[in-house]
């Protein structure tokens, strides 16, 4: 399949994914601690108090067969896939629990308001994962950027 090609036919399903694994996150997630919350806030959450984190053993991928396939040829959301922000839902890998995560994945939050919705968000963040991979998709290196000044700025939650 040629993403390229197929991304106009793949952005809907993509949403309505995302959305609905969002709204189980946060029907079914535990909310920020406060230490937690002080994590968002440093990276730029403004409303750190509506995020919910989903501890899994693993991210969950679409079932969808366009979806699998395209995450598949994009290489995300392998089984070492950390974490996954969709919108204010956040899935994190339940061996990785830590503030370095949450913190890049706060990050994806802050990202997620700035867009205004998923949908926005999506249609930015996916072209990019096509143009530049995961690796260097900019969104991807602003959280990861975001984590590091977290850590250097010298707050950590224990």
């Amino acid at each position: 399949m040629d993403l390229r090609l197929m991304l106009p036919q793949l952005m809907s399903p993509a949403c309505a994914w995302a959305e609905s694994q969002s709204q189980y996150i946060l029907d079914n997630g535990v909310p920020l601690s406060d230490k937690e919350l002080t994590v968002a806030r440093s990276v730029g959450v403004r409303s750190p108090e509506a995020i919910r984190i989903l501890y899994l053993d693993r991210v969950l991928r679409p079932t969808d067969p366009m979806l699998a396939e395209a995450v598949e040829q994009l290489h995300f959301l392998e089984p070492n896939t950390h974490g996954l922000t969709l919108g204010h839902g956040i899935f994190i890998r339940s061996d990785l629990i830590g503030d370095v995560q949450l913190a890049h994945e706060c990050r994806h939050v802050y990202q997620y308001e700035q867009h205004g919705s998923i949908r926005t968000y999506l249609e930015a963040y996916i072209p990019d994962l096509l143009m530049y991979d995961y690796w260097n998709s900019p969104l991807e290196v602003d959280a990861r950027n975001a984590a590091a000044r977290y850590l250097r700025n010298g707050l950590r939650l224990a």
